[in-house]
């Protein structure tokens, strides 16, 4: 039995594990049960995900994002898949130790990998373990959306499909608008660009989602930009292991006098409020949020999990590490608002 008393922050919960799916060989979903004061801190969007801490001999405990494979729409509890991973340790740990009945600390949903209307046409892809919020993306725009969806779906064998089942009984009940293309890299090897762009080519109006690892996710974003569909319509889910904890609570610097008189202005516009707020040039967008206590998403902190991506309209930021985003998320004004500081007097940005 694994059990966790207290949380370590004023943002976590201590969740039990309600059920435990075993999905393939080297998968499993994480069912929890959700009390009800917490119910609104748990509420989450279609391709969030969860952060858990797992408990670590060497070194305390390690944070890992696991994107949400449930929808908030059809399933009656929020539910992360697992995929083990050669020397991943969460991932190893949670296939092997967390059962029913057992609790582990989690951070609220967080994450930007979300549509904005589920009424669109979504092309959708996902290699292995990325079909988790892919899945979450597609069964609410099946239930709440009005358009059609195409599921583009590689996995090294038959064996390692995830959700194969769900995905079939999806098909038979949505028989117009619901498509699924299984890629099975042991019959037809890897996916090529030039491959990609003529599946994607009849669908370049619709909103591209797409989760899975490193090169596939650049075959993907190549054979798009091929096919002729906008980078504006392209949304791509990136995780890296966090190296930093989230769990802690954030402690906000003081701010001297001549930080303040030498501080930019900004406008902040979050969940439809907008918000003027002073911004001393050595401090993040999401420390000077945290301190007028604004509900900011964030987790790492790090720059590492794109949870506190936003856009600036107006005005110019340095970030200090923003390898997460691409060169042309950055081109588009994207930023990260754990690694952004000011640069101009006067900024507006939107969550």
């Amino acid at each position: 039995m694994t059990t966790v008393e207290v949380p370590h922050s004023s943002r976590s919960a201590v969740l039990t594990v309600s059920g435990v799916i075993e999905e393939t060989s080297d998968a499993r979903s994480l069912v929890f049960e959700i009390p009800a004061e917490l119910k609104d801190k748990f509420d989450y969007k279609p391709g969030q995900f969860l952060t858990l801490r797992i408990p670590s001999d060497q070194t305390g405990s390690v944070a890992r994002c696991y994107s949400l494979a449930s929808s908030p729409f059809t399933d009656d509890a929020p539910k992360v898949t697992v995929k083990r991973t050669v020397d991943g340790y969460g991932s190893n740990w949670l296939c092997d130790k967390l059962q029913v009945g057992d609790t582990i600390e989690v951070l609220p949903p967080s994450g930007v990998f979300t549509p904005k209307s589920l009424d669109h046409d979504f092309l959708l892809f996902g290699a292995g373990s990325g079909i988790t919020p892919v899945i979450s993306i597609l069964k609410s725009a099946l239930t709440q959306g009005s358009g059609n969806v195409v599921l583009i779906y590689a996995n090294r064998d038959e064996k390692s499909v995830i959700f194969g089942a769900e995905l079939r009984e999806l098909a038979a009940q949505h028989p117009g608008r619901l498509t699924v293309v299984h890629w099975i890299e042991t019959v037809q090897g890897l996916p090529a660009v030039s491959q990609l762009a003529t599946l994607a080519k009849p669908f370049v109006a619709y909103e591209a989602f797409m989760c899975g690892p490193g090169p596939f996710m650049d075959a993907v974003h190549k054979a798009l930009a091929e096919a002729g569909m906008p980078r504006t319509q392209v949304h791509a889910e990136v995780f890296n292991s966090l190296a930093g904890d989230p769990f802690r609570d954030v402690e906000v610097a003081e701010v001297s006098d001549e930080e303040a008189a030498d501080a930019a202005t900004v406008e902040v516009e979050l969940d439809g409020e907008t918000h003027t707020l002073v911004w001393p040039r050595k401090q993040t967008l999401v420390d000077i949020m945290l301190a007028k206590g604004l509900d900011v998403p964030y987790s790492c902190q790090e720059g590492e999990c794109g949870s506190c991506a936003c856009t600036v309209t107006e005005g110019e930021v340095q970030m200090d590490n923003s390898e997460i985003l691409d060169a042309e998320d950055v081109a588009n004004g994207y930023i990260l608002g754990c690694q952004a500081k000011p640069i101009t007097d006067r900024l507006k940005i939107e969550f």
